[in-house]
């Protein structure tokens, strides 16, 4: 067996368990708790008093404005100073919620725009409150328009989550990190470590291009379509 593969096979488990231990968890939660930052954001923009619209924006501003990698080290190594210390983890989950939250609050202000304004003067035809509106008509059919931009987002984060090792967070990078320390073969295990990440970011494009057709099949986003 060739050295290099032979090197691979021993560190797969390795790599495997720190994804399924940082990674996974560390994308799937920065995920969830961005996209109702997100939805919060942009609702607060679109609805919300000048006040609180002034004050998203300038969030939206800073967080779209400023390299993520960045944000980490204010996060992790700059709030130390002024006597908040966060573990590693955490500090990565606030980092990556917070940009996430900033990117997708623009995605969801736009397609929330883009809902006609007939819509909502059907829905307060038939009796109903805004925020029933909202709940009933609106999200839905915002919600699909959202799909693939949303889904762009996650696949991007799948990746950026590799910038959590600069931040000593053990999740996959740094788990390849940690072996080429050991072994003097950053090449194999770098490349080892791409072929991972691309693998998942593979599973999650046909994961949405599956959804996009389901949603076109019942009147989605794709509709126009042939």
């Amino acid at each position: 067996m060739p050295h290099w593969l032979q090197l691979m096979l021993e560190s797969l488990p390795t790599l495997l368990w720190a994804a399924l231990i940082f990674t996974v968890p560390l994308t799937l939660l920065s995920f969830a708790l961005g996209l109702i930052a997100g939805l919060v954001t942009a609702l607060i923009r679109l609805f919300g008093p000048k006040p609180l619209a002034a004050v998203a924006r300038f969030y939206v501003w800073i967080f779209r404005g400023t390299p993520l990698l960045v944000q980490l080290f204010l996060i992790f190594y700059g709030l130390p100073s002024v006597g908040v210390l966060l573990d590693a983890f955490p500090a990565a989950l606030i980092g990556f919620t917070l940009n996430i939250g900033a990117y997708t609050s623009e995605i969801i202000r736009a397609v929330i725009g883009s809902v006609p304004k007939g819509q909502w003067e059907a829905s307060y035809s038939i009796g109903m409150t805004w925020s029933q509106a909202m709940r009933r008509t609106i999200l839905p059919q915002a919600g699909r328009v959202a799909v693939p931009p949303l889904s762009n987002t996650f696949i991007s984060l799948v990746k950026d989550t590799s910038l959590a090792a600069a931040i000593t967070v053990p999740e996959m990078f740094q788990a390849a990190q940690r072996v080429v320390a050991t072994t003097y073969e950053p090449l194999i295990l770098y490349v080892e470590a791409a072929a991972l990440y691309l693998a998942m970011s593979s599973v999650l494009s046909a994961l949405q291009a599956r959804l996009e057709v389901r949603l076109n099949r019942y009147g989605g986003f794709l509709e126009a379509n042939p």
